[in-house]
């Protein structure tokens, strides 16, 4: 099906697919770590943004202990968001939320593609992988990798 009548082209072709299919799981890890980063970081920012006049009330009141009572849960959402912003960002710039949204788009399309790349990848993978097999096991490659290992 492929024109491989030897034996070294179908083991490289192999070889060759497992790599692909591998890398492009690596690829697609890295995508998906991305668009979560991207995603977290947009939930941290309009967290902050909500809570924000919170905080400058609670600032504006010169740190109240009875304006901390009244609104403690969302100075603690405020903090939170603020430290997920500090920890995401290491210290970067806050890029504005159109880029933001504009990055996320293009991580999910990339996802998208990607996937649908892995699956075919995947599938190629898989069959020369068992032709490969059937083909050791016609020849009695893996019978003497499976008699040297039981002499052992």
């Amino acid at each position: 099906e492929h024109d491989l009548m030897d034996y070294a082209a179908l083991a490289s072709s192999t070889e060759a697919a497992v790599d692909r299919a591998h890398k492009l799981a690596v690829e697609l890890r890295d995508t998906e770590a991305a668009l979560a980063k991207t995603s977290e970081l947009m939930g941290a920012v309009v967290q902050y943004a909500k809570t924000r006049p919170v905080f400058d009330g609670y600032k504006a009141a010169r740190y109240s202990r009875k304006y901390l009572a009244q609104h403690e849960a969302e100075l603690a959402d405020y903090r939170a968001a603020k430290a997920a912003m500090s920890e995401l960002l290491g210290g970067a710039k806050l890029p504005k939320m159109d880029t933001l949204k504009k990055q996320h788009r293009e991580l999910s399309e990339k996802k998208k593609a990607l996937y649908a790349e892995y699956r075919k990848a995947q599938a190629d993978m898989r069959q020369a992988v068992a032709v490969k097999a059937n083909i050791d096991h016609l020849l009695g490659h893996a019978d003497e990798q499976k008699n040297k290992a039981q002499e052992r």
